[in-house]
């Protein structure tokens, strides 16, 4: 649905997780081989990712201002037990949070949060107003007011929505 470029660094990672789901067909990837692929997922982990991912599209949809789709588990309590590491460069002494195992999507997931947070990028990635849509995309207007995913799609609907009201 989203035809937008792709979130910068890893907020492409929560992105790609939080679309793995299509509200409106109410497709999901992670009933796929390639879905669960595409994100290094094994088959026992997908239940712990829809958890991730429902969290994430609740703080998406924090950042563009509307409530919570439904109740689910805080991100923060999600995260707490994702194990990070420090890695310094020795040839300029920067700093990055890494994932202690990179197969471990959780860790993967707070490195991510992390990296967006140092880079001040972490509020612009957001979900869709649209309720049967809440597809996560990276808003990169001037002003970070992005309300839909796509103008043309979901954007172009709440608009007739708004004129038929008229």
């Amino acid at each position: 649905m989203n035809d937008r470029a792709p979130a910068p660094g890893g907020l492409a990672l929560l992105q790609s997780l939080v679309n793995t789901l299509d509200i409106e067909s109410g497709a999901d990837s992670l009933d796929t081989v390639e879905g669960r692929a595409g994100l290094g997922l094994a088959e026992a982990d997908v239940e712990a990712a829809r958890e991730l991912r429902e969290s994430l599209r609740a703080v998406c949809l924090a950042h563009a201002g509307h409530p919570a789709h439904r109740e689910v588990r805080p991100l923060d309590e999600l995260l707490a037990s994702a194990p990070l590491v420090v890695t310094v460069s020795a040839a300029d002494g920067s700093a990055t949070l890494r994932p202690a195992d990179p197969a471990v999507l959780t860790s993967r997931v707070a490195a991510a949060v992390a990296e967006s947070l140092t880079a001040g990028t972490w509020l612009r990635l957001k979900a869709c107003e649209a309720p049967d849509c809440h597809w996560a995309y990276y808003d990169r207007s001037p002003a970070g007011r992005g309300r839909w995913c796509s103008m043309s799609v979901c954007g172009a609907r709440a608009k007739m929505r708004r004129y038929r009201a008229k």
